[in-house]
């Protein structure tokens, strides 16, 4: 691991491992002797140091997701008003350094505030220039007592995210406040980096990890757990039915109340992505809470959402997925959302307009383009009808030529922005299930359920050969698909954009030996396991 206090170091440091020579030797890959230059995902994860399990969870997120991981350091005086804790705030870089060694950190860029072009002699008349989110969104919650302190924080995480460049940039929930205006600023900046949002991480009474933690006594941190308290009881209310923004936020302060020594700044109900006032959740809300132990400020919130549940059944080619999900759906009566056709629609226009596999600024032109649909079918087999800009490509999805190229055109950072918009859209109002290779993970993060389906390359292979058999494909050997599927595992799992991978709560589910019935079932159980009560 590098530590990296220059931009010039960091420059150097990123110009080295921005591409790596990839050479796979194996021969199930049937990939002897290639040797080909491929661009690495780079992820980021900005901090202020003092680093705690919640930074380590966006860390080891990171770490599954990129081949190149960078922590930044940097206690960002802009951020700080003339009469917050900026001179005590923790310091230990040391340390730090030697958990992120630990923990598979590439690099750690620790710059100073000169560095980073702010005269630390006079902060609050520095002439960095700087970045102002939209006053809305500033104006409330953590902006009511801290003027000028998310205009510090769009500042710094702007240039971070411009020196850096990074694919995929990874920030906590426990500032939902924060989260949304990072949001707001890459969309509205056209950045070309995907914030990821990690689950708060907290101690065993409930309290969000904190750098600030540290401040508090053994006694206070036991009182400080009420926040977490008044947020279940908000939640338990929610679960009841009670959507009034009035009746969750009493629920909120009657826990509070029974803790003197809290002193409560602001308790709302915002829209989780606008921060926009809500009256009502009709779809979701996020309840945020601040307050003070002392001299210490805390912050904390949940988010509440109305819909119905999601199950997301990940997993690589021909695990099943398909098969299983339509069955899942079938038999809780919930919408099958196929993610998967959706792709293999795309991979038929590119072929049928005659584009080249590889350019993918056409391809991108394409999937901004075209208009995918997904309407209910009476056939038990192909329960969704898949339209593609008034075509209906149900059957011609499924054809070898496609097939052999969807996992090219998924892999391309454009087509997968357009579909998952679209995706998401949908699952707004849950009650369905999905299923793909990174819908746990990319799609539906938030999903109450994920499956991760697997098999092995020869059992996959098998099912593939049936399924080529009983549409009357061409034959194609067992050998040569064995081939084809580990390979495109390898690219399924190494490609720059969402790649597969098991979501860390996903559920593994081997379907060697098992009959799709038996896998139905299983998960079938498990669903009614969780939502029983």
């Amino acid at each position: 691991m590098r530590l990296l206090t220059t931009v010039a170091a960091l420059r150097c440091f990123l110009n080295k491992h921005r591409w790596i020579n990839q050479q796979t030797e194996s021969d199930d890959l049937a990939l002897e002797g290639m040797i080909n230059w491929h661009p690495t995902a780079i992820g980021l994860v900005p901090t202020m140091g003092n680093l705690h399990e919640g930074h380590f969870s966006l860390i080891t997120r990171s770490r599954q997701e990129n081949s190149t991981v960078i922590v930044s350091i940097f206690v960002n005086p802009l951020q700080f008003g003339p009469n917050e804790d900026f001179a005590r705030y923790p310091r230990t870089l040391e340390q730090d350094c030697k958990l992120c060694e630990q923990a598979g950190v590439d690099a750690v860029f620790a710059p100073d505030p000169e560095e980073m072009g702010i005269n630390q002699n006079n902060i609050q008349e520095s002439p960095v220039t700087q970045v102002i989110p939209p006053s809305a969104m500033i104006s409330g919650l953590c902006g009511l007592s801290r003027p000028g302190h998310f205009q510090g924080v769009a500042t710094i995480v702007t240039k971070l995210l411009n020196l850096v460049q990074p694919d995929r940039a990874y920030f906590g929930q426990k500032d939902g406040q924060q989260l949304a205006i990072i949001k707001k600023l890459v969309t509205d900046l056209n950045l070309p980096v995907e914030i990821v949002a990690c689950p708060i991480v907290r101690e065993a009474s409930g309290l969000a990890l904190s750098s600030r933690n540290q401040y508090l006594t053994a006694q206070e941190k036991q009182q400080a757990a009420t926040l977490y308290r008044g947020l279940q009881q908000a939640q338990v209310a929610f679960q009841k039915g009670l959507r009034d923004r009035h009746q969750l936020l009493t629920a909120v302060q009657q826990e509070l109340a029974k803790v003197s020594t809290v002193a409560v700044e602001y308790i709302e109900l915002v829209e989780p992505n606008t921060l926009m006032s809500l009256n009502q959740i009709t779809e979701e809300g996020m309840l945020a809470i601040a307050a003070r132990l002392g001299s210490t400020r805390l912050i904390d919130n949940i988010i509440l959402r109305d819909r119905q549940p999601i199950i997301a059944i990940d997993g690589p080619a021909g695990a099943g997925k398909s098969t299983v999900a339509r069955q899942v759906a079938a038999n809780l009566g919930l919408v099958y959302l196929d993610t998967g056709a959706m792709y293999r629609a795309m991979t038929w226009l590119v072929l049928e307009r005659g584009i080249a596999i590889d350019d993918e600024c056409a391809i991108a032109e394409l999937a901004n383009q075209c208009l995918i649909e997904l309407t209910p079918s009476s056939d038990l087999k192909s329960p969704v009808r898949v339209w593609i800009d008034g075509n209906d490509v149900t059957q011609a999805i499924r054809s070898l030529a496609v097939t052999s190229q969807v996992s090219a055109i998924a892999a391309q950072s454009a087509v997968r922005e357009a579909l998952v918009k679209q995706q998401q859209i949908w699952g707004r109002k849950g009650g369905l299930v999905a299923e793909g290779r990174d819908i746990g993970t990319h799609v539906f993060p938030d999903a109450e359920i994920k499956i991760f389906l697997t098999a092995s390359v020869g059992e996959r292979a098998r099912r593939r050969l049936q399924d080529f058999q009983k549409q009357g494909q061409p034959t194609v050997s067992l050998e040569q698909l064995e081939k084809d599927i580990a390979e495109r595992d390898w690219k399924d799992s190494t490609r720059k954009v969402s790649p597969l991978q098991k979501a860390p709560d996903a559920i593994e589910l081997s379907t060697d030996g098992l009959s799709i019935s038996d896998v139905t079932e299983q998960i079938v159980n498990y669903y009614e396991q969780c939502f029983s009560q």
